[in-house]
């Protein structure tokens, strides 16, 4: 039986294609041709502004396109995000994006046990694919992904989130059109297994 999957496309360039949506394109196919569902977020094609107060947070009422994210991301039993590393974190689009998404209510509830908010997003897994012009090994040791670290823990797994693995992809501005098929070729593979 297949998994329902949810894709968030993080690239902020929606002008033109970038490897993020070709990475995204390629976990796709390998999920649909092995049977599982998936659905799409392009975050740079969202309608969105930026939260710029507690009570906007709070707000019960989200804007729409993050309403249809919030029924994306409820609907899915696995996430993917894919996303280019911009001064060692998430694009400011994509942070703003989940700064709308895993608000109260959706994420997290308020006046949990121990002042500790409950977990609303249990039970689904995550898959983070990042992209940088580094070399991947020296993003996760000499710098210590912090930006990865973030994600991981200040979002997703505060919202209930795990297992969460990664997938960080270096130097991808210099790589052969050999290589960067080869690493295609793994994304299908990853979305053929869903995870």
């Amino acid at each position: 039986m297949g998994k329902r999957i949810a894709i968030i496309l993080g690239h902020p360039d929606a002008t033109e294609p970038h490897y993020c949506h070709s990475l995204a394109r390629a976990y796709l196919d390998g999920a649909t041709k092995a049977g599982h569902e998936v659905r799409v977020i392009d975050v740079a094609r969202l309608d969105f502004p930026l939260l710029r107060n507690r009570r906007e947070f709070e707000s019960a009422e989200p804007p729409t396109a993050i309403r249809a994210a919030q029924d994306d991301i409820r609907w899915a039993q696995h996430l993917v995000i894919v996303y280019p590393l911009w001064l060692g974190t998430l694009p400011a689009l994509l942070k703003a994006f989940f700064e709308q998404t895993f608000r109260y209510g959706f994420a997290l509830s308020v006046g949990s046990v121990r002042g500790m908010p409950k977990k609303l997003l249990a039970g689904r897994s995550a898959r983070i694919v990042v992209t940088m012009g580094m070399p991947a090994t020296a993003y996760k040791y000499l710098f210590r992904a912090h930006g990865l670290k973030s994600l991981e823990s200040g979002i997703l797994s505060l919202s209930g989130i795990r297992p969460i693995r990664s997938t960080l992809i270096g130097l991808v501005e210099n790589r052969s059109a050999a290589w960067r098929r080869r690493v295609l070729d793994e994304m299908c593979e990853l979305g053929a297994r869903a995870i």
